[in-house]
C-alpha cells in the first residue's frame, strides 16, 4: 500500500546557517517531508524568511559561539519535545592560501566551521539519544578530499569535520540508542557562497549569461537541492544503516573548483 507520510513525518531537525544557500535548500526539503524544522542563521531576517517559507521556527545563532548551543538545544525541546536531526551546514569561505592566509581569517574560518560542529554534535547528542537515537548530518566539502590551495583555512576545517564526523560516528553506534553521524562533501553547487568566489576569483556571473541554467549544466555546478537530498535520505530512516559515511556529490568531478 502507498504511504501518505512524509519520509521524516514526525522527526524534529535543527538546520544551521539555514538562511540562504545549502541550508536553506536543506530546510524546506525535510519540511516538504513532515519534519519540524528549527532553523538558524546570523541572518535574521533571510533566516526568518526562509522559516516562514517552510513554516519552521527561526532562532538567531552564532553557532562559532558555544554559549549559544545550550540555549538553542532548550529552546527546540520546549517547543518540539525531542530532536531526531542535527544537520551541521553554516560555513564561510574567505580566499587565501599559505602565504595569504591571515591568523585571523584561520582562526575565524575554524571557528565557523570546526568549532561549531563540535558545539553541535557534542550538545545535541544527549538528546539525540533521548529521543531513540538519530541522524547528524555535517557538511564537508570536496576540498576535504582533494587539495584546494586558494582555500587553505575552508580546506583545512573541511577535513577536520571528516575525521570528527568518523569518530562520532564510531561513538554513536555503541550507545543504547545508536546515533548516526556521516558528512557530506559537495563539490561545485550553485549558492550565493560560490557566486561569490566566481566573481571574486574571475569576474564571471552566471546569473548575467543569456540562459543561466544552461551554463550552470556545462560549468558541473549543481543545484542546492541535489544536496538537501542527500540531506534528506540520510536525515530519514530509510538510511538506517549508513554511519561514518563520507558522501560525496560532485556528479564525478575530477577536482574541486569552488567551495560549496
Amino acid at each position: 500500500m502507498p504511504n501518505d507520510r512524509g519520509r521524516v513525518e514526525g522527526k524534529v531537525a535543527i538546520v544551521t546557517g539555514a538562511a540562504s544557500g545549502l541550508g536553506k535548500a536543506d530546510a524546506i526539503r525535510l519540511a516538504e517531508e513532515g519534519a519540524a524544522v528549527v532553523l538558524t542563521d546570523i541572518d535574521a531576517a533571510a533566516g526568518q524568511a526562509v522559516a516562514e517559507e517552510c513554516g519552521g521556527t527561526f532562532i538567531e545563532q552564532d553557532v562559532g559561539d558555544e554559549s549559544t548551543w545550550p540555549t538553542l538545544i532548550e529552546k527546540t525541546i520546549a517547543g518540539h519535545g525531542r530532536l531526531d536531526v542535527l544537520v551541521n551546514n553554516a560555513g564561510i569561505a574567505p580566499l587565501g592560501d599559505i602565504e595569504t592566509t591571515t591568523t585571523e581569517i584561520w582562526r575565524k574560518t575554524l571557528r565557523v566551521h570546526l568549532d561549531a560542529t563540535f558545539f553541535g554534535c557534542h550538545y545535541a547528542m544527549p538528546m539525540l539519544k533521548q529521543s531513540g537515537g538519530g541522524s547528524i548530518i555535517n557538511m564537508s566539502s570536496t576540498a576535504a578530499l582533494v587539495a584546494m590551495a586558494p582555500y587553505l583555512a575552508y580546506s583545512a576545517a573541511k577535513g577536520g569535520i571528516r575525521s570528527m564526523t568518523k569518530a562520532i560516528a564510531a561513538y554513536g553506534r555503541r550507545q543504547t540508542n545508536p546515533v548516526r553521524c556521516n558528512s557530506i562533501h559537495p563539490g561545485s553547487i550553485l549558492t550565493p557562497m560560490v557566486q561569490s568566489a566566481l566573481e571574486t576569483g574571475t569576474g564571471f556571473k552566471i546569473a548575467e549569461t543569456d540562459d543561466p541554467e544552461a551554463t550552470r549544466i556545462a560549468m558541473g555546478i549543481g543545484e542546492p537541492q541535489d544536496v538537501a537530498n542527500l540531506v534528506l535520505f540520510l536525515a530519514s530512516d530509510e538510511s538506517k544503516h549508513i554511519n561514518g559515511a563520507e558522501l560525496v556529490i560532485d556528479n564525478g568531478s575530477p577536482t574541486p573548483s569552488r567551495p560549496k
